[in-house]
């Protein structure tokens, strides 16, 4: 069982939501917290009501600023990749920018971050990565243009960084969430199967990280249902297409 106790996590998308509720968890458990998203007036109201928590307002898709974020932090014990943004969007409604915002802030602002601290936790012989990923990574769903594609992404290169770090004594885990209700999914216009709070989301997450486990999916059944997608008959998933 991993203890957060006088640890030093960077946890990355904690102003909103199940980030949000994730920082009161683990400083509620005695770690110290470097709490990263853009507004920097939502950190600052949550710093302000937690112990050992130093706000450091970060935009992951500038890469100067991520190397002065990196350059900025000390001694680290493991990081959290929450940071996501979406926008529902269909094939037939493209929309290039918000596309490929959703990949850069998604995907390649974890390949940013984690660039700068990998090799630091491979240098000190331990540490702890937990990327927040998505049930929509692990199939095309409709209207996730941008989205999925960069969950999925996000999902691959946590495979990867498991076999390479191994033998580090570095922790790595992928946590993929289903639908949790947040400013993001309000966006939706469509049910939302076995949607969770950010309350409820953030302690499973925090269930994941007291763990060396790999993967973790929820909900249940709902993972499995969406595990399951590659399995079946592509006639019968995209069926009157």
């Amino acid at each position: 069982m991993i203890s957060f106790s006088g640890k030093t996590y960077w946890l990355i998308g904690a102003s909103e939501g199940m980030g949000r509720e994730l920082a009161k968890r683990l400083s509620s458990e005695g770690a110290h917290l470097i709490l990263s998203a853009r507004s920097a007036e939502r950190l600052e109201s949550l710093g302000a009501t937690l112990e050992n928590a130093r706000p450091m307002p970060l935009d992951v898709t500038d890469p100067e600023a991520v190397q002065r974020a990196c350059d900025e932090i000390g001694q680290l014990d493991g990081v959290i990749y929450n940071a996501g943004s979406y926008d529902p969007m269909p094939a037939t409604g493209w929309d290039s920018a918000a596309a490929l915002t959703m990949c850069e802030v998604n995907f390649t602002g974890a390949m940013r971050v984690l660039g700068q601290v990998v090799p630091r936790l491979v240098a000190q012989g331990k540490g702890d990565v937990t990327l927040i990923g998505s049930l929509a990574g692990y199939h095309g769903l409709p209207a996730a243009v941008g989205y999925g594609a960069s969950k999925a992404a996000l999902i691959s290169l946590a495979e990867t960084m498991r076999f390479d770090l191994r033998e580090t004594g570095v922790i790595v885990r992928i946590v993929n969430p289903g639908f949790i209700k947040t400013r993001l999914t309000e966006k939706n216009n469509f049910r939302m199967p076995m949607l969770m709070t950010a309350e409820q989301a953030a302690e499973r997450v925090m269930q994941a990280m007291r763990k060396r486990r790999f993967r973790t999916d929820f909900p249940a059944p709902f993972s499995w249902a969406i595990r399951a997608l590659p399995f079946v008959p592509d006639w019968l998933v995209y069926r009157g297409r």
